[in-house]
């Protein structure tokens, strides 16, 4: 195999696993189990989902996080949140559940989709809708999860070309 074609699938294969820290910030008790799953589409529309373990430039990924409470009290105020690697895009309208928040830093966290006041050439103000592709957080509040009981979350993105040419420096 060529070292380019390793070091593509290499940066692939980082830019899928780079939202797994999210389980170190799990709350008291709460489980964070996170998976990634290529979405092929056959011809007829039907999706069919594969263990992502790496993936090439323009293919969909689907995370799936599961926030578990293994203990005997419920979790009160339970917000789930995933990163969106670096190298991927978001697709828009793919959180589940809704209503779900979006995130240009991490720290700032908004109702979709995200809005930005822009300055138009004649100076003029207006608010625009900020690209899907520039979301690098999603965040869902999840309330209380009962004792035993988990609450999944999912989203989309779109692996980048930029992952490849970055990987191939």
């Amino acid at each position: 195999m060529h070292s380019w074609t390793r070091r593509a699938r290499l940066g692939a294969l980082v830019a899928l696993l780079l939202p797994v820290p999210l389980a170190a910030f799990a709350q008291s008790g709460l489980k964070v189990s996170l998976s990634a799953h290529r979405v092929a589409v056959d011809p007829r529309g039907k999706e069919a989902f594969q263990p992502a373990a790496e993936a090439k430039p323009g293919e969909v990924v689907e995370y799936r996080a599961a926030y578990r409470n293994p203990g005997q009290a419920p979790l009160r105020e339970v917000l789930a949140t995933l990163p969106i690697p670096q190298g991927t895009e978001y697709v828009a309208r793919t959180a589940r559940p809704a209503p779900s928040l979006a995130s240009l830093d991490g720290r700032t966290f908004e109702p979709l989709p995200l809005r930005r006041k822009v300055r138009l050439a004649n100076g003029q103000e207006v608010v625009r809708e900020v690209p899907p592709s520039e979301y690098r957080h999603l965040r869902w509040t999840l309330g209380s999860i009962a004792a035993g009981q988990a609450e999944t979350v999912r989203a989309r993105v779109r692996v980048t070309p930029l992952a490849i040419a970055a990987a191939t420096r």
